[in-house]
C-alpha cells in the first residue's frame, strides 16, 4: 500500500501504523458511502494524517477521483488538494468564486458535482478536514445534508462514492447525530506500537518513551508540542491554559466538579444535573470527549481506547483528551502534578 508523506516537527515522514483504519478505508472504497462518513476525535490525534493518507489509498489504489478540502490548514497550497486529472474542473470551478480560499468548502462540493457531470459514471471521493470549525456549527447539519444529496440526489450517475468527513469540534456531534443523514466513527490517539515509531522518528536525545506516552496518550501533536518546546511539560501544559483560557474565575466556579473529573472523567457521565453547563464548557474548549462509544469496533476507525485508563485519563464514558490537557486543568486549579 502506497504511504502518504507527512510533515512531523519540522521532519517528511511516511504515515505509519493505523493499519486497521487503512482496511477500513480500503473497504469503504470498495462498497462506497451511502451516507456521510464522520470522524470525530481528540485535537491532533491523527485525523488529517489519515485522510491524506486515505487520499492516496483511494487515488492511487482505487482509481478514485479526489476533492481534499482543510479550510484550517497553516499553508494555503494544503487547503484544497484534488487528483491532477480534474485540474480542469477545479480551475473552472475556482473562477467562479470571487475568494475561493474564503469559501473552500462550497468550492469543493462545487467540484465534486462537475466531477460527476463531466465523467462518465466515475469513482469519486470527497474529504473534508475539520470543516466544523470553519462552517461554524450553526451551519454543520446543512453541510451534511448537502453532501448526503450528493451521494443520494447526485446530478450525473457514477460508479461509487465516498464522503469522509474530519471533526475535533465536539458539539456539531449531537446535532449532527440526531439524523440519519451520517454514520459517526471516533479516531482515538495512536496505540502505543505505532506512537513508539512516531516517536523514533524525532532526532536528537530525547525522554524515555514510557514518560512521553504517560503526557501524550498517544496523541501525536501533543508529541510535536513536548518536541517543539524542548520536551518542557511546563511549557506545554501552560500553554494548555492559556489556549482553553482556564482562568481563575471558570476555576473557581467548577472547583469541585473539576477535581473531581481530574481523578475520574466519569463523574462527568454521573454527575449531577448541575454539570450539564461544565461539560458543555470542557467540550467547548477541546479538553474532553463525552459520551465515548462503546469499545466496539463497529463505532470506532482504528483502534479504540482501553475500557478504562486512570493514568491516560480515560474513563468508559468520558475522557480527557490528553494527559496534557488534564494536567493543565489541574495546575489551573492550583493543585500538585501528576508528572512530577
Amino acid at each position: 500500500m502506497r504511504r502518504a508523506r507527512l510533515h512531523f516537527a519540522g521532519i517528511e515522514i511516511e504515515f505509519v501504523d493505523r493499519d486497521r483504519a487503512l482496511k477500513q478505508i480500503e473497504e469503504l472504497a470498495e462498497r462506497g458511502t451511502w451516507r456521510v462518513y464522520i470522524v470525530y476525535g481528540p485535537e491532533g490525534c491523527g485525523k488529517t494524517a489519515l485522510l491524506r493518507q486515505a487520499k492516496e489509498v483511494l487515488e492511487k489504489d482505487f482509481d478514485y477521483y479526489v476533492v481534499y478540502v482543510n479550510p484550517i490548514a497553516e499553508k494555503v497550497d494544503e487547503t484544497l488538494r484534488f487528483t491532477p486529472t480534474i485540474k480542469d474542473v477545479v480551475r473552472e470551478v475556482l473562477n467562479l468564486f470571487p475568494s475561493p480560499y474564503s469559501a473552500i468548502v462550497d468550492v469543493a462540493i462545487s467540484i465534486a458535482s462537475r466531477v460527476l457531470k463531466r465523467f462518465s459514471r466515475p469513482r469519486l471521493a470527497v474529504l473534508m478536514d475539520d470543516v466544523f470549525q470553519a462552517v461554524g456549527v450553526d451551519k454543520a447539519e446543512i453541510y451534511v445534508k448537502t453532501l448526503l444529496n450528493l451521494i443520494e440526489y447526485p446530478p450525473a450517475s457514477y460508479e461509487k462514492i465516498v464522503v469522509l468527513v474530519s471533526s475535533s469540534e465536539g458539539l456539531t456531534r449531537r446535532k449532527v447525530g440526531r439524523h440519519r443523514w451520517a454514520e459517526l466513527l471516533t479516531l482515538w490517539n495512536m496505540p502505543r506500537k505505532g506512537f513508539y515509531q512516531l516517536y523514533e522518528f524525532l532526532p536528537r536525545e530525547k525522554p524515555l518513551f514510557e514518560d512521553v506516552w504517560r503526557w501524550t496518550g498517544g496523541n501525536p501533536k501533543a508529541l510535536e508540542e513536548l518536541y517543539r518546546n524542548g520536551w518542557s511539560v511546563e511549557r506545554v501544559v501552560n500553554k494548555v491554559i492559556l489556549g482553553r483560557d482556564l482562568t481563575y474565575t471558570f476555576t473557581k466556579r467548577w472547583r469541585e466538579h473539576l477535581e473531581k473529573a481530574v481523578e475520574d472523567p466519569d463523574y462527568l457521565w454521573y454527575g449531577l444535573d448541575e454539570v450539564e453547563e461544565l461539560v458543555r464548557e470542557l467540550v467547548e474548549r477541546n479538553l474532553i470527549v463525552y459520551h465515548l462509544p462503546p469499545r466496539n469496533y463497529d463505532y470506532w476507525i482504528d483502534q479504540p481506547p482501553p475500557e478504562k485508563d486512570p493514568e491516560l485519563g480515560i474513563g468508559r464514558y468520558v475522557a480527557w483528551q490528553t494527559p496534557l490537557h488534564r494536567e493543565a486543568v489541574r495546575r489551573a486549579l492550583g493543585n500538585d502534578s501528576v508528572f512530577g
